[in-house]
Order: C-alpha cells, then sequence, then structure tokens
C-alpha cells in the first residue's frame, strides 16, 4: 500500500506564509505529476499547483507569484510554499499524486486558515 501525508497547514495572519509538505510512503518506485488542491466551504475543490516529474509547473491564476510548488524525488516528498497568504485562500488543501503503480492517489487534508 501507499499513502501521502500532509503536513503543515495551520492559522496564520494575512500576509504571512505557511510550507505544506506532502510525503508519499509505502511501495513507491516513482511518482509522475504532484499537484496541490483546495476545498474551501461550500466551493468546489480547485487546482492550486501542479508539478511533473521533469520539474514544469503550473498554477491557478489567484496564487500566481505567491505559491510555489516544488518536489525531492529522492525523498518522495513534494511542497507547497505560501507566500503573502490572504483570507481568500482559507480552504483545506490536499495532496496528490500519481504513483507508478498505483494510480492516482490523495491526502487526508490540512487545514489552512488565514485570519487575523
Amino acid at each position: 500500500q501507499v499513502q501521502l501525508v500532509e503536513s503543515g497547514g495551520g492559522l496564520v495572519q494575512p500576509g504571512g506564509s505557511l510550507r505544506l509538505s506532502c510525503a508519499a510512503s509505502g511501495s513507491i518506485f516513482g511518482i509522475a505529476a504532484m499537484g496541490w488542491y483546495r476545498q474551501a466551504p461550500g466551493k468546489q475543490r480547485e487546482l492550486v499547483a501542479a508539478i511533473t516529474s521533469g520539474g514544469s509547473t503550473n498554477y491557478v491564476d489567484s496564487v500566481k507569484g505567491r505559491f510555489t510548488i516544488s518536489r525531492d524525488n529522492a525523498k518522495n516528498t513534494g511542497y507547497l510554499q505560501m507566500n503573502s497568504l490572504k483570507p481568500e485562500d482559507t480552504a483545506v488543501y490536499y495532496c496528490n499524486a500519481n504513483i507508478a503503480g498505483w494510480g492516482q492517489r490523495w491526502g487526508q487534508g490540512t487545514q489552512v486558515t488565514v485570519s487575523s
């Protein structure tokens, strides 16, 4: 079995920063694309950022210039650095990864709350 475990969420004031981590564990032989999604109350889950195995990235317009997605392939871990956070960034953030032999896997989610 494989699983994704997110960490790093919490409460932060507007303008602050958080770094989310997503660690994959189990029988992993390779991870293709990884992505971070978020879901705010009453809204649909949306893709925030994604990164390929080669390091190509893409972002939703609302986070461009503020968020940075990265990964450490040796550690099977992905990251989302979030700077200049805004109240509208408040949501549950989910990690997603396409794991070789296992398909798409989701993490359990981590709450990010931006409030003064």
